[in-house]
């Protein structure tokens, strides 16, 4: 009885290791960028105690979804997080999108969507900031 149960755990075993030495064995490799173009935007609100105006533009953000070429929306409002030199905190709002290509970036710009957030959201902000980049 002691031998077989030596011979299955040394069986698992030498399979546990066998699996381990393949998975470390192989190099990993990055996944290719699902949507290459990010485009994200900062806003500043011309009333920054506002709970309603922030809630209104990130309503209005949230309609932006709907454009074709905008594959992901993520809209932000400031964290909670530790306060650090580098951590900028000053906004209230942001809009994190992705794009296929920069052609669809392009396309949303000019959009009816796009351009009608603006009509209707503008007046909530005093100030934008927008990075667009690409993956490296």
């Amino acid at each position: 009885m002691k031998n077989s149960n030596r011979r299955k755990f040394l069986g698992t075993a030498a399979t546990i290791l066998a699996g381990t030495a393949a998975a470390t064995a192989s190099p990993l490799q990055a996944a290719a960028p699902k949507y290459p173009v990010v485009h994200h935007v900062f806003f500043w609100l011309k009333n920054p105690g506002s709970t309603e105006d922030r809630d209104k533009l990130v309503a209005g953000v949230k309609t932006l979804a709907k454009i074709k070429t905008v594959k992901e929306l993520r809209v932000g409002v400031v964290a909670s997080t530790e306060k650090r030199d580098v951590v900028d905190n000053s906004w209230a709002v942001s809009e994190l999108m992705f794009f296929a290509d920069l052609a669809g970036q392009a396309a949303y710009q000019t959009d009816p969507i796009h351009l009608e957030f603006i009509k209707n959201c503008s007046h909530l902000w005093e100030k934008v900031i927008v990075y667009d980049a690409v993956d490296a």
